[in-house]
């Protein structure tokens, strides 16, 4: 089930939380629900391909609050902050047609490793797909990144008519380990799309940072391994447990056993006097 479902979704609530964070009544839970697309989809248009990592969305009375983590943050706060409060208005002009007691209010801030970041790293492979770069070249630099950053694994997938060929076909590489399953497992997840003249290629990458667990877990992990690791120093190979040591020790056992206590003899029987004797 894991190769199949989403890898955040599938994570939220247990080490991953939500992009939009707001409660709604049923009237209008839908029309909040295509306002948060419309907003994301905008965003992506309007800064490009390889920019934004995600964007969380918060409802708190009448305020929408918009968080941006991208890894150019200059390229949507512009010059003097003249960009954030162009993209501030647009927003404004957006979520009024909906809902005119909204203001919405926009936060940037900075993905410090983008490399790492699954989505950056998908759409960055779709930027050079549509400039005619081969699509092997592309996945071996995403997964060099990934690597010289001691990122754990590294997985990804492209689908669609690879260099210009008449059959569409998927192809894919990994790097290190990406285990699904494991839902302590930080796997960060993006999918992008690139308009080639063939037509539309998909990118999938999953990428594995590692295990998240709390602290007090960690710690007693580690003194766990740190045990096994003296143990295993302090035994010798002659005391190892096996088969052959048991042998061993039950023929010691044998030799050093007392030995039994010799039977006492028995003594001779009297002779039986007879007739022919006594005379």
């Amino acid at each position: 089930m894991g190769q199949k479902i989403h890898p955040v979704g599938l994570r939220v609530g247990i080490i991953r939380g939500h992009d939009s964070h707001w409660f709604y009544k049923k009237k209008g839970y839908a029309d909040a629900v295509k306002l948060d697309h419309d907003i994301r989809a905008y965003i992506k248009k309007r800064v490009g391909l390889g920019n934004v990592s995600r964007v969380e969305i918060e409802r708190a009375a009448n305020r929408l609050k918009v968080n941006i983590f991208t890894a150019r943050p200059g390229a949507i706060i512009g010059r003097g902050g003249k960009g954030i409060d162009e993209l501030t208005d647009t927003l404004n002009r957006r979520v009024r047609k909906t809902d005119e007691t909204l203001v919405v209010q926009v936060n940037v801030s900075e993905v410090r490793q983008p490399e790492l970041d699954a989505q950056i790293v998908a759409e960055n492979v779709c930027a050079q797909l549509e400039k005619r770069i081969s699509h092997r070249r592309a996945m071996r630099q995403a997964m060099t990144r990934v690597v010289r950053l001691n990122g754990r694994g590294i997985k990804i997938q492209v689908s669609g008519r690879l260099g210009g060929s008449e059959i569409a076909r998927t192809e894919g590489d990994m790097n290190g380990k990406v285990p699904l399953h494991t839902l302590r497992a930080d796997i960060d997840y993006g999918f992008a799309e690139a308009h080639t003249i063939y037509g539309i290629i998909g990118c999938k990458v999953w990428i594995y940072k590692g295990e998240v667990l709390p602290e007090k877990r960690l710690r007693e992990l580690d003194a766990i391994v740190q045990s096994q690791q003296e143990e295993r120093q302090r035994r010798t190979r002659e005391d190892r447990g096996d088969r052959g040591d048991r042998r061993a020790f039950a023929s010691t056992k044998t030799e050093s056993a007392p030995a039994p206590a010799p039977a006492p003899a028995e003594e001779p029987a009297a002779p039986v006097a007879t007739e022919g004797s006594e005379s």
